[in-house]
């Protein structure tokens, strides 16, 4: 009898997360069985808080994972950066393989220096992907430091069809960090500028999708 596939449930607040995670996941992991579950209300009601996501929202969030755990995810992977305390509460609550957006690309980003820079398109996002960054630097022992740019209506044009002109808007603002020693693109949606990014700099870009995929597979199959 052949084994069973690993079902990897793709939990995604915003549609436009979703094709660069699943092209990772066919290009990286095709024997794993990847389930999407998208509630794009997610994302509205964030953007309408500002800093500090509230309680309601959070367990909005976490109700997402225990349904994927009933579903029989064996491990689930957060496509969404703007929700680190909602992460942190379904990780605590739940007895499985529970990927941040980011982890795995903070992870290789610090492996290529201490001056990191990163092209963001969704602003709310930001403070906690910074202080995910912060904590992670410090929990491996590493002095490196971050330096985020918003890249204005790149997101709007994105959702509404035009990915050409946002990805051009995100590679137009890479050569502000020709100076660091490395470049993240904050969300799975700006993986989609990746190409255009290193053709803008001559410094590693780092994109969310590929290394999320490679870090679950190991934390699910080793």
């Amino acid at each position: 009898m052949s084994q069973k596939a690993p079902r990897i449930v793709l939990f995604h607040a915003t549609p436009v997360a979703m094709d660069p995670i699943n092209s990772a996941m066919k290009q990286l992991w095709p024997e794993a069985e990847a389930v999407n579950l998208l509630d794009d209300g997610l994302t509205i009601d964030r953007a309408k808080e500002g800093a500090q996501i509230s309680e309601e929202l959070i367990c909005r969030f976490v109700d997402f994972g225990r349904y994927a755990r009933r579903i029989g995810a064996d491990g689930i992977l957060i496509t969404c950066s703007a929700f680190g305390p909602a992460i942190d509460r379904m990780i605590a609550e739940l007895p499985l393989p529970i990927l941040r957006p980011n982890e795995a690309m903070f992870r290789e980003a610090i492996a290529s220096g201490t001056r990191i820079g990163m092209l963001a398109t969704f602003a709310p996002a930001v403070p906690t992907m910074e202080d995910e960054f912060r904590q992670f630097s410090a929990e491996i022992g590493s002095a490196s430091t971050l330096e985020t740019i918003v890249v204005p209506e790149a997101i709007d044009l994105l959702r509404g069809g035009d990915a050409t002109t946002h990805n051009r808007l995100v590679a137009e603002m890479a050569p502000k960090f020709a100076d660091h020693d490395a470049i993240m693109l904050a969300h799975f949606s700006t993986s989609r500028a990746a190409e255009e990014v290193r053709r803008a700099v001559n410094k590693p870009v780092f994109a969310a999708p590929e290394a999320a995929v490679v870090r679950m597979k190991t934390l699910v199959v080793g």
